[in-house]
């Protein structure tokens, strides 16, 4: 394992640069003007040095659909916004075996640039109905701990309490899709002025809220972990923040995508399919009250929801669309637009939304730890003060979906690096 000195680093943007040496996969010291043999030397430029990020809800589309994205495509995606491990969910066929989930943890572990962690469905078929197999998934090779039937709410509140009773015996998380499917019947927008405007059966904000509630009190009740996906109203932050505050809360944490940081349901006007998603995007209440929750800790971290789709999946009439978006590449830009530069944040913030939590939540003790000396050298370096034009077809994806074609965006990747080795530096992966 070759030796790397990063030369002018700011660890968390803080103070003046500093060089950083790496060895045998550690942060081995820091200090200014270091003098000491590496096999490589990388000039930062002052570059912001955080740990590396970690990502609890994509998609890499493989096994089932790998013209949109492959497990080697996601991750070049991955490691080129700064990822240094991502959870993987939702294939065909589902995971919900070992079979399935090994496959994946396999084939992420031969690419190797970023770890790939399997999600296993809780329930069959993520039919609703019966717990999948959790305790081989958990016992198996890629030792699954997070599990989610992503795409579709456990709605039936007794599979749900199973779930939660079991996944606390392995040491697991329960990730829920939070959505009633009863009041969702036919949803194409989020259920308010403009969807009634554009002639769209609406998904409303409540649909979300009292899946949260509910399984809030679950959790509560069971003593198991609670992990809601992509929350998308004030009204589930509002939740979150008073169950949160009580003494007997259970163990609930949240996410939130940067799509429903920065985009609203006013781009729904022309009907463009790249802005259909689900949960859909809200209202501009809604936005700050996420930005809000986030930044005060009642939202936990921030999870990119990356979903590639097929050209032909994308440009169609928006009621037979896909919902779905690219994220990976862009995650890291939106929340320095969304949350630093509008003073909600600082980078010691964005390592405890994009790092710290998520990893602490998926119980990855080598991930989004400390830029300190003796801590794995699982990092990103970021130049604050970049800014770029985002271009669907210049990703590193397969698919070109990006909600933010022509945005320009703030914060680039200068370099990502994985366990000591530099996967990804300058636009560019390391093979």
């Amino acid at each position: 394992m070759s030796r790397v000195l990063l030369k002018d680093v700011r660890p968390y943007g803080e103070g003046e640069p500093v060089d950083l040496l790496v060895d045998g996969g550690l942060i081995a010291e820091i200090g200014a003007d270091l003098r000491v043999d590496a096999d490589e030397i990388v000039h930062a430029g002052g570059a912001v040095a955080l740990p590396g990020f970690v990502d609890l809800h994509t998609h890499l589309r493989e096994p089932g659909r790998e013209d949109t994205e492959t497990i080697e495509t996601g991750s070049v995606a991955a490691a080129l916004g700064g990822y240094t491990a991502v959870f993987a969910m939702n294939t065909d066929p589902v995971a919900d075996n070992a079979v399935v989930v090994e496959h994946v943890w396999r084939r992420g572990r031969e690419v190797g640039l970023v770890d790939v962690h399997p999600v296993g469905a809780v329930t069959v078929g993520l039919a609703g109905e019966k717990l999948a197999e959790l305790g081989t998934m958990a016992r198996s090779s890629a030792g699954v701990r997070l599990f989610s039937d992503d795409g579709h709410c456990v709605h039936d509140p007794l599979v749900m309490r199973r779930a939660l009773e079991y996944t606390r015996a392995l040491g697991g998380v329960v990730a829920q899709h939070a959505e009633e499917p009863r009041l969702t019947v036919g949803a194409q927008a989020h259920e308010g002025a403009n969807a009634a405007k554009l002639g769209l059966e609406g998904w409303p904000a409540p649909a979300e809220e009292a899946i949260v509630a509910r399984d809030c009190l679950l959790s509560g009740h069971t003593g198991g972990t609670l992990h809601v996906c992509h929350v998308s109203t004030a009204g589930t932050a509002e939740i979150l923040r008073w169950w949160k505050s009580q003494e007997r809360r259970g163990r609930v944490s949240a996410e939130v995508t940067p799509h429903h940081l920065l985009l609203t349901d006013d781009l729904l006007a022309g009907y463009d399919p790249l802005y259909k998603v689900n949960p859909p995007l809200r209202t501009d209440d809604d936005v700050r009250a996420l930005r809000q929750a986030l930044a005060d800790g009642t939202v936990d971290c921030v999870a990119t929801d990356h979903a590639p789709h097929a050209d032909q999946d994308k440009t169609c009439e928006w009621s037979a669309a896909r919902p779905g978006m690219l994220g990976l590449q862009t995650a890291l830009g939106v929340v320095v637009a969304t949350m630093v530069e509008t003073g909600l944040l600082d980078w010691r913030g964005v390592a405890r939304v994009m790092s710290e939590r998520p990893a602490e939540i998926a119980g990855l003790a080598d991930q989004g730890r400390p830029v300190a000396a003796g801590e794995p050298a699982n990092l990103v370096l970021v130049d604050g003060g970049a800014r770029w034009t985002v271009r669907g077809a210049e990703l590193a994806s397969i698919a070109e979906n990006s909600p933010y074609e022509g945005m320009e965006l703030p914060g680039r990747v200068v370099a990502t690096m994985l366990r000591g080795t530099i996967t990804a530096v300058e636009g560019k992966v390391r093979r």
